[in-house]
């Protein structure tokens, strides 16, 4: 590339010069290339740990005069071929110019110019781009491409200089942490280490320091520990590679939420020396924060913050804290965690410098505006529990009574102090009201300010409305396990008794499952769902489900509910922490997966009373998931004794839940609700009750040193087991639908599996244009899950197939992919993909023979490999679509009254009885066991083909030319037996599509006599393959060569000459042999030394116009017994091929794996 000029005063430092003229300067770099020595391996080592330019581009060219001492770098190059014709350049185009000149200045300053313009020219269209990343940063870039073999897709985010501890010696390189992979490279004295892992591959990533290792980052993947220490920058290191991990896992878990994320917003100021990606990558980290801590829409950008003081008129002071500004909002953190949270909406401040002392109460808007079906539905406008629930006046309840009314005025002097609404100041004193619980007058107003799911409701005004509009009388998946579990959600209340609250819950799942189709229904959102209408209206309730599963409960309800088993692991490791005496016994009784799972998934409201378990829930709105897991905690600390004395998972259970069943409300006004679970455990002797604001006060007591940080990083810890863990599960359970017979091991299906997702993966990488394959389905079957198009299929099958044709593999590929494609859909899974592998690999010569033959009949062939197939089809449909009809056994055993019977039997008018199923379903299984005499004929035309890729499949053996001669004798001798088959039958006087019939039983062997009773298709069922036809006629494609045998014009027996046309030689053949026909090829006697010529060579006796012989065919039978003659194609055939050697060179390719150094190959160089 053309470099911006820079003076270079000492210029054969560590370089070669090469070339050089009175004004130009060729170098290499010294130890590049051939030999080296020891000044090689120092140079090396110096352009390692220095970080030069030269491991890029070991060529550059400098600029010099003659006089002076100062040389200016004009262009480097990264291989002799590119500096090259940088210099031939220069030569043809300066030298000349340069020579009028008088002054050495005035050279100089030509040549400086001349550059400055070339790159200006090749940078005028890639401007946008241009400035976005530093030089330096760029260069860093080029390296890791060059070093790894990226793609330019692939973007480098940061470099880092870090030692890798390979064993206890440490290696001293460059990390690269790019969006997909995490690479290294050292050479140090000749010692060379390339590491390259993908982000989704990693199952464990920590900062630790230990004995043995100083402060260093420790990444797992399934088969390998890498240790990485470095003195700077440790800690912005971990965390970029903890952002980029956490990327991958959701690409893994949800690919729809991996392309929004790799959408990254443009930068508005580059900044010095820090790429864009990672300038992105920081300011997204910042979003997440912003939105979790204080509960904001996803769409929310923060836009900047900054230190402050904020003056709060209930205690008169100046608070210390951080401002945040962001679209729509103004928010305000204490530095002291409790001391104070404030969020103003810019909607309800009109102009930033007043804030309202008293903003409008979130019930107050709701009156005011039209609910959807307002007048219909009474759900719309207010809770169910105010529905059912008698409003009795609070002196009545007693003491109960007493103290809920002291907990609402308790409430109001908060609110008259504080503030009311979204803009109340949200202080310790909060805290403390919202453990002594809310009053059921609030509840529902509360859970919607301190979820944030008012925000989102009063921005998106009649959204709910239109959902429901949209979703009334939609049928899915979702609606119809929605109307299975609706009589299931709390059947013990009042409220979901009648059809009132029932069609209330209906509307609202099946609205989110339209918003969300991605999680669409999960169970557990039932429960929790009727809860939040007993309390809110059902637009209420929905946004504060939606609050729920987008933002409090991340990734809880899909269909693989990972963001419970997350916590769930985070749970164990706290119980580990916490309670380490019983955090073993746990383990041992296996009680921590089934607790957790229903404890946390339904907010305890499936496993405690009711009124009991909503005190727990506005716990969980106001702290988030800390709660749940402090109350976890504090349930497993008080029956510990018990817990360790419990001999299986069964008794400790049934322990628990009763314990829980019992956990009481004494303040509720509400009417007791029957327990169900209660009636489950209930025994002799119930455990005493124990009062639910007991057991708060004690978890936030002896657990209340749970931060949401802490969490959160756990939670990215746990991630990574959990979705790697679920990986797993899914490759074990797609390796299980494998039929035993595929001839593949374990281990290797295993490998092939991982290829193959690997393939699929790649395809949201790097912006590909692979869309179809791209979009991943969580809720489709294991195996549907991953598929892969035409396109990347290709790729797969050029680097495992033991049959690598050169250049006409990507031909005989698109073949096979269209021969396994049998839904037509354009896209294949794992099962169908192992079937086109293992019919190469494993198997006897007759199923590699069947396979092949297969890959040059419909539908393996393409519409324009077989422009006659149409034809063909048209030419036999009219006497061979019933003989396609037929069973097997009929076909080939029956006599002609059972055919003609069956005949009459399928053209009549009435219904076919269970018989006619039978006999299709046996004919299904036993396609399953083709045989030979299933497969159809094939003609001249894919007879060609079939020669064309047996050649090109040669061309790299090293029993090349045997095998040429071998294939030559074998396509002749097939060639003259089509003929003869050809010619009996036009002595016969029949046509060829009455060859088929039944009563035809010419007396000679030839084969052709089946030529439409053999016509089905290669899969049963498969109408395009029965459409086309097998017996294919018409037009053959131009091609370029043939197989001339000798004829009538040149003698019998008389050699044929070995021609190479490299103008007319077919450009999807690797050598200048091919079997292709412009003619028909009358087949005579042919003698042993018969080989393939050119196509100026052509027989006088082919026909003019290039038509195949349309009367010509040939059968599988014919060809396996005339290859079965030539011992060097049998022996090619039954080799054995190594699939385990090419699926770790394919891994290679998949991660992108350079082990080759910045050294040339020997002779590359002089």
């Amino acid at each position: 590339m053309w470099l911006s000029p820079e003076e270079v005063l000492v210029a054969n430092a560590l370089w070669v010069t090469e070339r050089a003229n009175p004004f130009f300067v060729l170098q290499r770099r010294r130890g590049h290339g051939k030999g080296g020595g020891l000044t090689g391996l120092l140079v090396g080592t110096l352009d390692v740990v220095l970080d030069s330019s030269a491991r890029v581009a070991p060529y550059r060219i400098l600029h010099q005069t003659q006089d002076s001492q100062v040389y200016w770098t004009v262009a480097c190059g990264s291989s002799r071929k590119e500096i090259t014709k940088h210099w031939e350049w220069l030569e043809n185009n300066l030298l000349q110019t340069l020579s009028i000149f008088d002054s050495e200045e005035d050279i100089t300053t030509f040549v400086k110019g001349k550059i400055h313009g070339i790159i200006a020219e090749e940078n005028k269209n890639l401007q946008p781009q241009g400035d976005e990343d530093p030089g330096k940063f760029k260069e860093a870039e080029l390296k890791m491409r060059k070093q790894f073999g990226m793609p330019e897709g692939e973007k480098l985010v940061n470099y880092y200089s870090c030692s890798y501890w390979k064993g206890r010696v440490p290696r001293q390189g460059w990390l690269y942490l790019t969006v997909n992979h995490l690479c290294f490279y050292s050479f140090l004295l000749g010692k060379e280490v390339s590491l390259v892992v993908q982000w989704v591959d990693i199952t464990r990533l920590e900062k630790n320091a230990t004995l043995l290792f100083p402060e260093s980052i420790r990444v797992d993947t399934r088969d390998q520990e890498l240790f990485f220490s470095m003195f700077l920058n440790i800690g912005e290191t971990f965390k970029l590679m903890e952002q980029l991990a956490n990327l991958a896992m959701r690409q893994l878990l949800d690919s729809e939420g991996f392309l929004e994320d790799k959408v990254l917003p443009r930068p508005v100021r580059p900044h010095r020396n820090i790429s864009a990606l990672k300038r992105d990558l920081d300011a997204r980290a910042k979003n997440e924060c912003y939105r979790a801590t204080f509960r904001l829409p996803r769409d929310e950008r923060l836009d900047g913050h900054t230190s402050c003081t904020l003056w709060t008129p209930f205690n008169k002071l100046h608070i210390p804290g951080q401002m945040f500004i962001s679209n729509n909002y103004i928010c305000f953190a204490s530095k002291e965690e409790d001391a104070c949270h404030l969020i103003i909406p810019l909607r309800e401040s009109p102009a930033p410098q007043e804030v309202p002392e008293q903003p409008a109460s979130p019930a107050s808007p709701l009156s005011s505006r039209q609910s959807f079906c307002a007048q219909e539905v009474p759900t719309a406008s207010q809770g169910l529990l105010k529905l059912f629930q008698k409003n009795s006046p609070m002196e009545d309840l007693g003491a109960k009574g007493a103290k809920e009314k002291m907990k609402e005025e308790s409430w109001h002097i908060h609110f008259f102090e504080y503030g009311r609404g979204v803009c109340m100041y949200r202080t310790a004193k909060t805290r403390a009201l919202v453990l002594k619980g809310i009053p059921e007058s609030l509840r529902g107003e509360l859970w919607l300010l301190f979820s944030g799911a008012w925000n989102e409701m009063v921005t998106h005004p009649g959204y709910y409305a239109e959902l429901v509009e949209k979703s009334t009388g939609k049928y899915s998946l979702a609606t119809e396990e929605i109307e299975r579990d609706l009589h299931r959600s709390m059947p013990e209340h009042p409220a979901f008794q009648n059809e009132l609250g029932i069609a209330a819950l209906r509307r609202v799942l099946t609205a989110y499952a339209f918003r969300n189709p991605t999680i669409g229904y999960c169970q557990a959102m039932n429960i929790v769902t009727s809860v939040l209408l007993l309390y809110g209206s059902e637009e209420e309730a929905f946004w504060l489900l939606v609050a729920l599963c987008e933002r409090m409960l991340p990734d809880y309800y899909n269909t693989r509910v990972v963001g419970a088993l997350v916590d769930q692991g985070i749970f164990e490791e706290l119980t580990r922490d916490f309670l380490p005496q019983l955090s073993e016994k746990m383990q041992d009784l296996g009680v921590i997966s089934s607790i957790s799972l229903s404890w946390f998934l339904t907010l305890f409201l499936s496993v405690m009373p009711f009124e009991s378990a909503v005190v727990i829930v506005d716990c969980f709105f106001y702290e988030g998931i800390k709660v749940i897991l402090q109350v976890a905690l504090a349930v497993l600390d008080a029956n510990m004794e018990q817990l360790l004395g419990c001999s299986d998972e069964g008794e400790a259970m049934t322990m628990l839940g009763r314990y829980l069943d019992n956990v009481v409300n004494k303040q509720s006004v509400s009417p007791p609700i029957p327990h169900l679970h209660a009636l489950l455990t209930s025994g002799d002797d119930p455990p005493a009750e124990v009062d639910i604001f007991e057991l708060l006060k004690v978890s936030y007591e002896k657990f209340s040193s749970l931060r949401a940080e802490d969490i959160e990083q756990m939670r990215f810890k746990q991630r990574l087991k959990v979705i790697q863990s679920l990986e797993d599960t899914a490759k074990r359970s797609v390796v299980r639908a494998i039929p035993v017979d595929i001839g593949f091991s374990i281990e290797e299906l295993e490998d092939l599996y991982m290829v193959f997702k690997a393939k699929h993966l790649a395809s949201q990488y790097w912006g590909s244009s692979h869309t179809v394959a791209g979009r991943r389905d969580p809720s489709l079957p294991y195996l549907e899950q991953y598929r892969i198009d035409a396109s990347q299929f290709r790729e797969l099958f050029a680097s495992l197939t033991p049959w690598a044709c050169g250049s006409h593999t990507p031909v005989l590929a698109g073949r096979m992919f269209r021969l396994l494609d049998k839904n037509k859909d354009s896209l294949i899974n794992f099962k169908e993909f192992v079937m086109g592998m293992s019919g190469m690999y494993h198997g006897d010569l007759t199923e590699k023979l069947k396979v092949l033959y297969k890959l040059h009949l419909p539908p393996a062939l393409s519409p324009e490999e077989a422009e006659s197939a149409l034809e063909a089809a048209h030419y036999f449909t009219e006497d061979s679509s019933s003989e396609e009809a037929l069973p097997q056994e009929e076909q080939e055993g029956s006599s002609g009254e059972d055919v003609q019977e069956k005949r009459g039997e399928e053209k009549g008018t009435s219904s076919p009885d269970y018989r006619h199923y039978l006999r299709m379903w046996a004919k299904e299984k036993e396609a399953q066991k083709e045989t030979i005499k299933d497969l159809p004929k094939m003609n001249q035309e894919q007879f060609i083909e079939l020669c064309k890729t047996l050649y090109n499949m040669f061309s790299e053996d090293p029993m090349e030319q045997d095998l040429y001669h071998a294939i030559a004798t074998v396509a002749s001798l097939l060639l003259r037996i089509g003929e003869v088959g050809k010619k009996f039958s036009a002595r016969t006087g029949r046509k060829p599509r009455d060859c088929a019939t039944e009563e035809d039983e010419p007396p000679a062997p030839g084969p052709h006599q089946d030529a439409a009773r053999e016509l089905q298709p290669p899969a049963a069922g498969d109408p395009q393959a029965k459409a086309g036809g097998d017996t294919h006629l018409g037009k053959a494609p131009q091609e370029s060569q043939v197989v001339v045998e000798g004829g009538s014009g040149e003698g019998q027996g008389s050699p044929s000459q070995l021609l190479s046309d490299d103008e007319t030689k077919d450009d999807m053949s690797m050598s200048s042999y091919s079997v292709v026909s412009t003619g028909s090829l009358q087949c005579e006697d042919l003698t042993d030394d018969t080989v393939l010529v050119g196509g100026e060579a052509c027989s006088p006796t082919a026909r003019i116009g290039g038509t195949v012989d349309t009367d010509w065919c040939i059968s599988f039978e014919q060809i396996l017994a005339s290859i079965l003659t030539e011992s060097v194609l049998v022996n090619f055939f039954e080799k054995r091929v190594d699939i385990g050697l090419k699926i770790k060179d394919q891994k290679k390719v998949e991660r992108q794996f350079s082990t080759a150094s910045d050294h040339e190959q020997p002779g590359a160089s002089s």
